[in-house]
């Protein structure tokens, strides 16, 4: 099977690089969204904003991971994990701006609860790495986990606040807060190989992995986001208690 996938790799050569000019072509459909957002909303900066900010993060993430990649050194890798979980929570916590700083704890322990947890099991004893703060895998496989964990516990957190403020009971509130934060991970798992095939597994085919290999990862993948996302979600609206307390059962 190894010698398989080997000679599927050696077949069909390293992925193609993209010339900046074409490069630029998929910013059209891009530009399209951008024209009706901003003639339906006449808010067209928050937009531009997000994007303007996705094409720098990921020119400057990509020059700092290959400095990590080369370095192979574990603080550093701790610490860019590190402020991608200080992040990930702060972002989770955008749509209760008013509560923001006060609520930021409990998301950033949720997601670094579910998270971390997930990922050292994943790392550690799914792929066995050696050494076990491999770069290549432990920071992009960090990024997804905490990535869907952050927006499963944003989508959390803005649904039990709706729920309270409609005087549901706490546990009535959680159990639609759960439901509902875990609605894009559910359709996701539905949808895997026959409506799309994801980000990670698509990578792996383009750049000359085999697919049937490419599909251990993604399954991986898949139980790994869905499990933290799970997790986070769960630990923060149970550390949420004390909000819905102060609501009386329906």
């Amino acid at each position: 099977m190894r010698r398989q996938e080997d000679s599927w790799n050696i077949m069909n050569g390293s992925i193609q690089v993209i010339p900046i000019a074409r490069l630029m072509v998929a910013f059209v459909p891009v530009t399209i969204v951008m024209v009706v957002f901003y003639r339906w909303s006449m808010e067209g900066r928050t937009v531009v904003l997000a994007v303007g900010r996705m094409l720098i993060q990921l020119i400057l993430i990509g020059y700092v991971l290959v400095f990590i990649f080369e370095a192979k050194h574990p603080s550093m890798v701790v610490g860019v994990l590190s402020i991608m979980l200080a992040v990930a929570g702060w972002i989770a916590m955008r749509p209760l701006a008013d509560r923001r700083t006060g609520l930021y704890p409990k998301a950033l322990g949720a997601i670094a609860l579910g998270g971390v947890s997930t990922l050292a099991l994943v790392t550690q004893v799914v792929l066995d790495l050696d050494p076990w703060f491999l770069p290549r895998y432990l920071v992009p496989l960090g990024g997804m986990i905490f990535a869907n964990s952050m927006n499963c516990v944003s989508l959390a957190a803005e649904r039990f606040e709706s729920e309270i403020k409609e005087r549901a009971s706490y546990p009535e509130a959680r159990r639609i807060a759960f439901r509902a934060s875990l609605i894009p991970m559910v359709n996701s798992l539905f949808a895997v190989g026959i409506v799309s095939i994801p980000g990670m597994m698509t990578g792996q085919i383009l750049s000359g992995v085999s697919p049937l290999l490419a599909a251990r990862y993604q399954i991986v993948v898949m139980c790994m986001v869905f499990g933290s996302s799970g997790i986070a979600s769960a630990v923060y609206l149970t550390w949420s208690r004390s909000a819905g307390s102060k609501v009386e059962p329906n």
